[in-house]
């Protein structure tokens, strides 16, 4: 008999519901046949115990090039999935080639390393709190443009020697361009153009003149040793790390502070002491995840799904974290509610497995940091707009807010 498959759920590309998407999509059943932006067919996973599995099975891989034959067709090659699986680094790496990789950039990211920047990431804050506090007594301030945004910038491209002023400014715009799901194919190849003139004018500074960055550190190993690494994988890897590293603490940011101020008995609960601030960073991934959904990873061989349905040897899949962060069957019948005193808070914000973010104890401690500062340097923080005026940051991969208009004082 013929295996009988489900007709497939076509995803928005603009991102304007993804809680809603989500919870429809977990009403199929773990993981569903889904329509990704420009036909690409693909299986969305939203189910939290399907996706840990899945996070680690070795029949899952993330390299297109090998495991997923839709990546010959130009179309796709050309389209808003080049800047995310058109890249040769950890990312996309599958086996050896990952291990070998993220051996290369993991010395970055050493507890011994996160730790060092405390003092930093502290002063920054202070800094651009102090920025904040200079506004007049009620003014409307985007909160993700003046705080939320150059905190993590500023601390991601200090360690990675990345020139200030202008160049951040165009680093940012281009990174938010990769995020867009909705962008044309003639959109999508000029980003990949500045992507790679950005990054290839980064690494050609650090050649000629090399300083104590870590930018300085991966051209110097890629120099030295050569097959190490090639010119492709440094640039692609410079891309995922400062670029995913300071994107996903923006919405972290922004998604706490909208978390809190929209659910006042919960901040009663940090200002008391009866909930701790780690309870916060940690309830806002699972319940607003900065990155609500991945591409992609594929098939190396079939994979059969519970209740039958079976995933083809070739075919895609998309993580789902926002939905998975509000799966029923994990977090219970209130697993939409924003609950400081969760008995547990698991998810999956940061990946699982071999690919588990490397930056997420920096993310974690610009949030530990960032957070409390404000609350403290503001009691009276409060939102400008209603909670519905608010709009998502676009695309179905960011979890974020495009702004977050917030008055500082009384």
């Amino acid at each position: 008999m013929a295996e009988q498959r489900s007709q497939p759920v076509v995803i928005d590309p603009a991102g304007a519901d993804i809680h809603g998407e989500g919870a429809r999509l977990r009403a199929l059943g773990p993981a569903a046949r889904i329509e990704l932006p420009g036909g690409i067919p693909a299986w969305g996973v939203t189910g939290h115990t399907l996706l840990k599995t899945l996070l680690t099975d070795d029949r899952i891989s993330k390299n297109p090039r090998d495991h997923w034959p839709e990546w010959q067709r130009e179309e796709i090659r050309g389209s808003w999935l080049q800047s995310w699986i058109g890249v040769t680094n950890m990312f996309t790496a599958y086996g050896p080639d990952h291990r070998r990789l993220r051996k290369l950039i993991a010395p970055a990211f050493t507890a011994r390393r996160t730790d060092a920047m405390v003092p930093r990431v502290e002063q920054i804050t202070r800094d651009l709190l102090d920025g904040l506090a200079a506004h007049p007594a009620g003014e409307v301030v985007d909160l993700r443009e003046s705080l939320n945004q150059p905190l993590p910038m500023q601390v991601i491209c200090e360690l990675f020697g990345y020139p200030e002023g202008e160049p951040r400014l165009e680093l940012a715009r281009v990174v938010s361009e990769i995020m867009d799901t909705t962008a044309t194919p003639e959109q999508a190849a000029a980003t990949w153009v500045s992507v790679n003139e950005l990054l290839g004018s980064l690494i050609a500074a650090k050649r000629a003149e090399p300083a104590d960055d870590l930018t300085s550190l991966l051209v110097a190993a890629r120099d030295d040793e050569g097959q190490a690494m090639t010119e492709q994988e440094l640039r692609d890897t410079l891309l995922l790390v400062i670029g995913a590293g300071h994107e996903t603490t923006v919405d972290l940011l922004g998604n706490a502070v909208y978390a809190l101020l929209t659910h006042p008995g919960q901040l009663k609960l940090v200002r008391s002491g009866e909930a701790s601030w780690n309870d916060v960073i940690e309830e806002t991934l699972r319940w607003s995840p900065s990155i609500a959904s991945l591409p992609l990873r594929f098939a190396v061989e079939d994979v059969e799904l519970p209740g039958g349905e079976v995933i083809r040897k070739g075919e895609a899949l998309l993580p789902m974290y926002a939905a998975a962060g509000r799966d029923r069957e994990q977090h219970g019948a209130d697993a939409a509610a924003f609950d400081l005193q969760r008995a547990s808070q698991e998810h999956l914000a940061f990946g699982h497995g071999v690919h588990h973010c490397i930056g997420a104890p920096l993310a974690r401690l610009e949030a530990r940091t960032a957070l409390p500062a404000l609350f403290e340097r503001f009691p009276d923080l409060r939102l400008a707009v209603p909670a519905e005026e608010l709009r998502p940051a676009g695309g179905f991969i960011s979890g974020g807010l495009a702004s977050l208009p917030v008055r500082l004082t009384a």
